[in-house]
């Protein structure tokens, strides 16, 4: 009797750690539109309301596109998202959108759609060409070695802004 006691209260015990496993699986907290780019940054949805959002602060539009499987969007996001200049910056002085799906705006394309591709749009809705990655065949591509180059062009960005509008 005491060893069924036992060998019942054993299998209890397994099965009740297995369910309280599950259950913590199953209650993992929901993605936020960060995607890991930068938990305390304030991300917009979609692109049309990046540009609303853009416009109506007088900010530049910082679009990201990447993908989740994609080892060199992995690469730029973890780097991106320990740089506290950039995760700053991107708080304070920009509209953010990172998508993983392409825009039906063909203007955040000009080149094709690789990943990772980071562009810029002012708030006069114009996509800027002239803040480019250094890479001649993605113009808008950045390795995670190539931070300092985005950092240069998210400062050129809100130059442009206070010179040209």
């Amino acid at each position: 009797m005491l060893h069924s006691a036992l060998t019942l209260s054993v299998l209890f015990i397994t099965v009740s750690s297995n369910l309280a496993s599950a259950i913590k699986k199953a209650r993992r907290p929901p993605q936020t539109l960060s995607r890991g780019w930068g938990d305390d940054i304030t991300w917009v949805q979609t692109y049309e309301e990046g540009l609303f959002h853009a416009q109506k602060s007088n900010k530049p539009l910082m679009v990201i596109h990447h993908l989740e499987n994609c080892k060199y969007s992995q690469a730029l996001k973890k780097v991106f998202a320990q740089n506290e200049e950039v995760q700053e910056m991107a708080q304070n002085n920009f509209i953010m959108l990172n998508l993983m799906h392409e825009t039906n705006d063909k203007n955040l394309s000009p080149d094709g759609q690789y990943v990772p591709r980071i562009m810029f749009v002012d708030p006069s809705l114009t996509v800027r060409a002239d803040l480019i990655g250094r890479y001649a065949n993605r113009l808008y591509t950045y390795e995670p070695q190539d931070l300092p180059e985005l950092i240069e062009n998210m400062k050129k960005a809100l130059r442009l802004i206070q010179s040209e509008l």
